[in-house]
């Protein structure tokens, strides 16, 4: 028995050092720093740096087809029937008559050749126009990218602010509940010393039982929005996190509007690509063009061959085996092709006005989504400003009306309905601060700016 006690201050110091161990293990991060993380953990960025990268060896594989092609190639053959010619037979019989033939078996049972063959394009439009227009759709592949980015730092934003947010509203629930508990434990003592009546502390009661309520799903909407900021990073869900920015300064880096000097349209992502995918039509119009051109290839072969009755001799490579070589220059040029690449350049046409027609609209809905915008984050700003304003104007009501229920001079409903109201500002308060956050990410969005920002 007298082990018992030291045993249970070890664990005790067990499960401290436990705890301990795991707050150390908590990672710290500022908003920056979590988008930085995203950057090189998040899936779908990942996935979207490995078509860039696709994109890049697409565009070496195309350059390699301009490049000297080098093949060597060997063969051995055994001719088990030797293939029979038919000639007239007065070339061996002047007396044969004109339609007789003999059958006559020119070659050997076994033959090999070996050779080295090279080919370089001299000259190919439509190489050159392929290669720029490859590298264009490299260019493609990047803003694929960038708009997975911009849509990867979106997400994170919303799941930052909305961790800050959900905070901040489980620490000021913490502090009502604190606040009624101190209240309902003197409306007892009162009720026990004969001086409020039992329904004064049932009224109490009763708020204190849904704010404790309300305190547990405070928790776990905070558990929850840890949870989906660590998946919008890449961040396994058991990892412990702490986030090192908080509220003030976020809106003060929300509030700041410079972002908007200097927009251009291409800052779009959504407006550039459609820019690049105009660019990669226009070079296949003129690629389709330049196959009118002849085109121009070097090539060259060099090797032996050999023929023999005995195998053993075929593969002694020496002085019977005949060299042969040649060289020149191959030249293409398309005559008439029914008219097919006319067509093909009329349907780019046709494709290319579409995307023209896009930009136009795009532009307008750009317009339109930041007029929206701004009106959006203007009224969410001033909504922010009153609600923020209601709920100082509500804390104030209640105080005042716990101190003069405490003195004797106000009534227990009061107090109810003052701390009714009290909350309701809370819950409006930050309603209106997230919409706010989320307005600013919008605005952000819709200036092309959330990247650079």
């Amino acid at each position: 028995m007298k082990f018992k006690y030291p045993l249970f201050f070890l664990v005790l110091l067990l499960a401290f050092e436990g705890s301990a161990q795991n707050k150390q293990a908590s990672r710290f991060f500022s908003l920056q720093e979590s988008i930085d993380f995203a950057r090189d953990n998040n899936p779908n960025l990942k996935s979207a740096r490995s078509a860039i990268e696709a994109a890049e060896a697409r565009v070496g594989e195309f350059l390699a087809t301009g490049l000297p092609q080098l093949n060597a190639s060997a063969n051995l053959t055994d001719n088990f029937v030797i293939p029979t010619s038919f000639l007239p037979a007065i070339v061996f019989d002047p007396n044969a008559g004109p339609d007789e033939y003999v059958g006559v078996q020119f070659g050997t049972k076994y033959t090999g050749n070996a050779s080295i063959t090279l080919d370089q394009m001299i000259f190919n439009g439509s190489y050159f126009v392929g290669l720029k227009a490859s590298k264009t759709y490299t260019e493609l592949a990047r803003r694929d990218f960038i708009k997975s980015e911009t849509d990867m730092v979106e997400a994170i934003k919303k799941a930052y602010y909305s961790v800050l947010v959900n905070k901040e509203r489980a620490d000021l629930v913490d502090k009502n509940f604190q606040r009624l508990d101190s209240l309902l434990k003197q409306t007892r003592i009162q009720y026990e010393n004969g001086f409020v009546e039992k329904i004064d502390v049932n009224r109490i009661q009763v708020q204190y039982n849904n704010i404790a309520n309300t305190r547990k799903t405070a928790a776990i909407g905070l558990v929850m929005s840890y949870n989906l900021l660590k998946f919008q990073m890449g961040l396994p869900i058991e990892e412990q996190i702490e986030l090192t920015d908080n509220l003030e300064t976020i809106k003060a880096v929300v509030l700041d509007e410079s972002f908007k000097e200097g927009f251009q349209y291409s800052n779009r992502i959504e407006y550039s690509t459609l820019e690049v995918n105009k660019a990669l039509v226009e070079l296949d119009i003129k690629n389709t063009r330049s196959q009118y051109l002849p085109s121009i290839d070097l090539f060259g072969n060099y090797g032996a061959s050999y023929g023999t009755s005995a195998f053993n001799s075929l593969i002694q490579f020496g002085p019977n085996w005949r060299a042969l070589g040649a060289v020149g220059l191959r030249a293409n040029l398309p005559i008439f092709d029914g008219m097919r690449k006319s067509k093909v350049v009329q349907q780019k046409k046709s494709q290319l006005s579409q995307i023209e027609n896009s930009l136009v609209l795009t532009k307008s809905q750009i317009d339109l989504e930041q007029e929206q915008a701004n009106m959006n984050f203007e009224s969410n700003v001033q909504t922010l400003r009153t609600q923020r304003e209601n709920m100082d104007l509500s804390k104030e009501v209640y105080d005042v009306s716990v101190i003069k229920y405490q003195q004797g001079v106000g009534s227990n409903l009061e107090v109810i309905d003052a701390d009714a109201a009290y909350k309701e500002a809370q819950t409006n308060y930050f309603a209106a601060l997230y919409d706010a956050l989320i307005a600013s990410i919008e605005l952000e969005k819709a200036y092309g700016k959330l990247l650079s920002k």
